[in-house]
Formats: C-alpha cells, sequence, structure tokens
C-alpha cells in the first residue's frame, strides 16, 4: 500500500474536480423565513450563536457572542445560554415563535443525550456538573426543543454540509480537529454518526501505529484520559506539553524554549512552526503523521469522501497550513482507488463551525418531523 497522493484543497487538480464551498454565500439571502433553528455552541468562555432557516441559509455571517460562565456553575451556564438565544434573535429580528428547535454543542465528554460525563470534564469540573442533563435544563429553560451535539461533531457537521451543500447526504466524510486535545467526528450520508452511548467519533483516543512515529529513545506518549499512544497523546496541544516538545528540547540544546514554563512554551511552538523554526517543525512533523495514520484507518473502516483537518494548526500562515495539510495527506496509506477519489480539506470557519453545525443538527430533526 502506498502513502497517500490524494487531492487536497488548494491543489489546482482539486479545484477543478471538487464541490463548491458555500460557507461565505449563506448569509441573509432569506430575510423571511416561515421558521428557523438557532445553533448554540458553548464553549469554555464564551457562547457563539447563529440562526439557520427553513431553507438552510445563515443570518449571520459573524460571530456573535457572550461569556458562557461555565466556571459558575450549571445554573447561570443555562441562563447565560439563553441570554445567547434571546440575543441573536433580536440581532436577527425573527421572531421567537418562528423557532422550531436550537441546536447546542458543548465540549465533551458527554452522552448522545447531553449528559455531562459523570466524571466531569475539562469544562465542567465542579462537582455540579458531574452528570449533569445540559441539554435537557436549556430545553427546560427556554421551552423549545434542543438537540445535542458536542462540538467535534459539531464542526464536522458544518465542514461537511459547507463542502457539499446540497450534495451532503450523498457523502461520508471524517473531521480531526486539533486543540487541547484532538476532537472530530464521522459523518455519513450528511449525518452525525454518535453511537449507541454517543461516544462515536472520539478520534483523539484513537490508538495508531507508533512504531516509526517516534523518534529513537522517544519515550511513548501519553494521553491525559489514561491511553498510551493513542492519536491525542501526540496530535494535541496538551501533547506538544506532556509529550513532545520535553523529548525536542533535548535534540536541540540552547533552544530558546529551554527553560520557559511548559505550558507557556508549547503555546508558542505553532508560531515557531510558521516562521520555520527545526524544533517546531520536528513537532508538527509527528503531529500530522499521526493524523495521517489516524485517517488511514478511518480509511479502512469508512472509507470517506473527505478527510478534514481543523483546529489551530490550520488556523496559521498559508505556507504553513499548506505544508502541514500535504504533510498529513502523504502521511495517509490510501489504496489506489481511494487516491483517486478522496480529498483533503480545512474545516471552514472555525470560529463559527460549531454553532453553525449545531443548528445544521437542529434543522435536520425539524425537518425530519415535519416531512
Amino acid at each position: 500500500m502506498q502513502e497517500g497522493a490524494a487531492r487536497s484543497v488548494g491543489s489546482e487538480q482539486s479545484r477543478q474536480s471538487q464541490p463548491s464551498q458555500p460557507s461565505q454565500q449563506l448569509a441573509h439571502s432569506s430575510p423571511d423565513p416561515t421558521w428557523v433553528v438557532v445553533g448554540l455552541d458553548n464553549g469554555g468562555t464564551c457562547n457563539n450563536a447563529t440562526v439557520l432557516t427553513d431553507s438552510g441559509e445563515f443570518l449571520v455571517d459573524h460571530l456573535v457572542e457572550n461569556p458562557s460562565r461555565v466556571n459558575d456553575g450549571p445554573e447561570i451556564a443555562v441562563a447565560s445560554l439563553a441570554a445567547s438565544l434571546d440575543a441573536i434573535i433580536d440581532l436577527t429580528g425573527v421572531p421567537r415563535t418562528h423557532v422550531r428547535a436550537v441546536g447546542l454543542d458543548t465540549p465533551g465528554p458527554a452522552s448522545a443525550d447531553g449528559i455531562i460525563s459523570s466524571k466531569g470534564a475539562t469544562n465542567f469540573s465542579e462537582v455540579g456538573w458531574h452528570g449533569f442533563d445540559f441539554r435537557g435544563a436549556l430545553e427546560t429553560r427556554i421551552a423549545i426543543p434542543v438537540v445535542y451535539n458536542n462540538d467535534g461533531n459539531a464542526a464536522a457537521l458544518y465542514a461537511h454540509h459547507a463542502y457539499y451543500g446540497d450534495r451532503a447526504s450523498e457523502h461520508s466524510s471524517v473531521a480531526a480537529i486539533v486543540g487541547t486535545g484532538l476532537g472530530g467526528g464521522v459523518v455519513e450520508a450528511g449525518r452525525i454518526v454518535k453511537g449507541a452511548a454517543g461516544m462515536a467519533g472520539e478520534l483523539g483516543h484513537v490508538h495508531i501505529p507508533i512504531e516509526g512515529l517516534l523518534a529513537d529513545g522517544q519515550p511513548t506518549p501519553t494521553c491525559n484520559c489514561g491511553f498510551v499512544g493513542d492519536a491525542e497523546s501526540v496530535a494535541s496541544l496538551s501533547a506538544i506539553e506532556r509529550n513532545l516538545l520535553p523529548y525536542w528540547l533535548t535534540q536541540y540544546p540552547g533552544h530558546p524554549l529551554a527553560g520557559v514554563d511548559p505550558r507557556s512554551a508549547a503555546r508558542q511552538v505553532r508560531s515557531l512552526a510558521e516562521r520555520g523554526d527545526p524544533l517546531a517543525r520536528e513537532i508538527f512533523e509527528q503531529q500530522a503523521r499521526a493524523i495521517g495514520r489516524l485517517f488511514t484507518i478511518a480509511s479502512n473502516f469508512l472509507d470517506p469522501n473527505v478527510y478534514f483537518v481543523g483546529g489551530g494548526v490550520v488556523e496559521t500562515a498559508p505556507e504553513f497550513r499548506e505544508w502541514f495539510l500535504s504533510r498529513v495527506r502523504a502521511s495517509t496509506a490510501l489504496r489506489g482507488e481511494q487516491i483517486d477519489v478522496a480529498h483533503f480539506a480545512v474545516v471552514p470557519d472555525l470560529d463559527m463551525a460549531g454553532a453553525r453545525g449545531a443548528a445544521i443538527a437542529a434543522r435536520a430533526i425539524v425537518i425530519g418531523t415535519t416531512g
């Protein structure tokens, strides 16, 4: 099996053969919808909101945020989300009675029904969040049906629909979104694959082949979840701080990041990589190869049309973004038949992708229940 040479967005060949990406043409083209859904993206510091019409068009083309206040506990956080709903309705001028459903996404881990893990989560560490029914509490507060997805799934769903538009139901995709951890999602026939317990698409915790990925003498990476050698243990910001940077600093004596606080140093690696710093490029080369190995696994159980990459690693200068995507593509081992049809692309509009994906999921439910 040869390493992947499938087309990526950015190459002339792929631009000629791929569907258009309509994400920038969605706003304001349906001023008087019969009904709408609202997407609410809940984050560690802010909520982002959007409105999607019955015809599938977004009424805002920019971030509309307010503080999420998740550190103040569930009751205040739910009230803040309700305020986000009111604010976006006021901004777009849509009557509240036109809102058929609200899509909510949050960081995980959480169940398919939006119940936060009984052990809590990074964004929901207070005891009051443990096992909290976030979706149900918001639905009770606003008296509108709420549809839940985790944030990685929501962004993956938006990427898929932005890429394929009206043809979304004819295709499949997988998205790896690199942040503090490694999130993502799997889309089949235009819908997120959630699984029995809502844990499908947890790409960060898929074990990947480590042999040949690490340098000589480099310790086997460990993940915050307790796994050894999963994708997140290499391809994430926490992996840089925990596993990659400590090793590579031993290979580059006198590097400017030596002696810098590990958390601060890890956050500086991306800007150094954009400027071509050799140590930083070594780190991102390993991350690209890890994602490529993850996509290789996905190619054998899903065989998707598109492999999306999102997060800080592609929210960068064009040269570095194209370099990183090319390294992911080269590290994805596809069969010849797959190389002919597969594409690699960047998750678009990532700061708005969660809210938009949440809205798309809510609209699909409304359409399904109304025929």
